[in-house]
């Protein structure tokens, strides 16, 4: 016998992994909406949509897991009906009706049409950049393209996301409109690759043109650029990053590794030599930039000395920002044709040993930080401080202000103008000038 009070047919998403993902959650739930339904963001429904990510194992595992939480609310009558959509059922979508049978439906990342059709709703062509939000109203994510062309040996991207498409201009800045209508100040640029951007409608890479689009929206104070790949980079971006005050002097490059072997096996299409002039150039054109990175340690074949040569580079280049991951061994991949040579527990103790080296350069470079004033974003107030931004820092993955509640009172959303008393690895302390 069902005793819920649980309101009839709301209907609930969850969402898994990337910023992609959160971006795809937000256009489903503006869709639902524009069609009457009651929809929620990670709160109770009898109607659940999972949006899973299929990246990495880690994230694989936590998807299934998910899927089975709903599956047996399911059986226990806590809900009705379980949908599950995204990267993980783009990849393993037959897997997943064998092993998962009870899932109501499962549907692949273009499927937008058919999963809002199951649901009782009409897709909307002309819903251009209508999006229920999920993040605070401060920032939002503007996906600019989907897909992926590179032939990197490692990554299943391309699988569940399939090739390179960008998002028109015109289209891109009706969006940014609308987000900055709403009170959006923030734009976070994500795209699998922003490096390519614009070569399939424009025949050219033309990321520089779109920011000068964008950076006209009234509203927007602060564009973020996410996820560039360092080969083909349009160096015209700098240009107008260095020009123009709304573009953040700030650049998210996944570098992956810099050993010249395990480079060439990665399909990286480039050498230590020119990524080390990259860099040195992005330094020459944006004095004052903020470069982060993400790099991946136990490849198949990283001998000690190529990993050496990684963890001596990132004690040279002093990056702002970096995170390191270990390899994951991913099937259909161009690596998985290679033996996962490297043991689990070396992998983790290189990753550890150059976190530990960010760590002490995040420190150090924190502690110039002290004395000087930077203008921050109030994300949130948690415990006894309210947790701000600068333009240096992307939400959930950098730095955080933290600024004494108690004896200060700031909006959350709104910009405001701090001078940093003291800081410690990845954390600035600041007082209201």
């Amino acid at each position: 016998m069902r005793t819920k009070s649980l309101k009839k047919n709301r209907i609930n998403v969850v969402t898994l992994g990337c910023s992609k993902n959160v971006y795809d959650s937000e256009v489903l739930m503006g869709q639902l909406k524009a069609s009457g339904k009651d929809v929620v963001h990670e709160e109770e429904g009898n109607i659940v949509v999972i949006n899973t990510c299929g990246f990495i194992n880690n994230a694989k595992e936590e998807s299934v897991n998910t899927i089975l939480e709903y599956m047996q609310k399911k059986e226990d009558g806590e809900v009705d009906k379980v949908f599950v959509t995204g990267c993980l059922s783009e990849r393993y979508k037959p897997d997943l009706e064998k092993e998962i049978p009870n899932v109501d439906q499962y549907f692949g990342t273009t499927e937008l049409p058919g999963l809002l059709k199951a649901l009782g709703a009409d897709y909307k062509h002309e819903l251009i950049g209508e999006r229920l939000t999920t993040t605070p109203k401060n920032y939002a994510y503007l996906k600019i393209a989907e897909g992926c062309d590179r032939p990197c040996s490692f990554c299943a991207i391309p699988l569940m996301r399939g090739k390179h498409k960008s998002t028109p201009i015109e289209d891109l800045v009706i969006e940014a409109e609308k987000l900055a209508a709403n009170g959006v100040k923030e734009l976070i640029l994500i795209a699998q690759d922003l490096t390519y951007y614009g070569l399939d409608l424009y025949k050219k890479r033309n990321l520089a043109e779109l920011l000068e689009a964008l950076v006209k929206v009234e509203g927007i104070e602060w564009i973020r650029l996410h996820y560039a790949f360092p080969t083909g980079f349009p160096m015209d971006v700098l240009e107008v990053m260095n020009r123009e005050p709304k573009i953040c002097n700030y650049l998210d490059i996944p570098l992956q590794h810099i050993s010249d072997a395990i480079l060439k096996s990665m399909r990286r299409g480039t050498t230590k030599e020119k990524t080390t002039k990259l860099l040195k150039d992005f330094r020459a054109a944006v004095p004052n930039m903020t470069i982060r990175t993400t790099l991946i340690v136990g490849y198949p074949g990283e001998t000690q000395e190529d990993y050496e040569t990684l963890r001596d580079w990132v004690k040279e280049m002093r990056f702002e920002r970096l995170g390191c991951f270990t390899y994951s061994h991913e099937e259909n991949t161009h690596a998985y044709t290679l033996e996962d040579d490297v043991p689990e527990e070396v992998k983790q103790e290189r990753a550890n040993e150059i976190m530990e080296i960010q760590s002490q350069i995040s420190w150090e470079l924190n502690q110039e930080k002290i004395g000087q004033e930077f203008k921050v974003v109030i994300d949130r107030k948690e415990g006894n401080y309210f947790v701000g931004r600068t333009e240096f820092d992307s939400p959930d993955v950098d730095n955080e202000v933290l600024i004494d509640a108690s004896t200060t009172y700031l909006k959350t959303g709104e910009f405001a103008t701090v001078k940093v008393t003291d800081a410690a690895d990845f954390d600035l302390y600041a007082e209201v000038v």
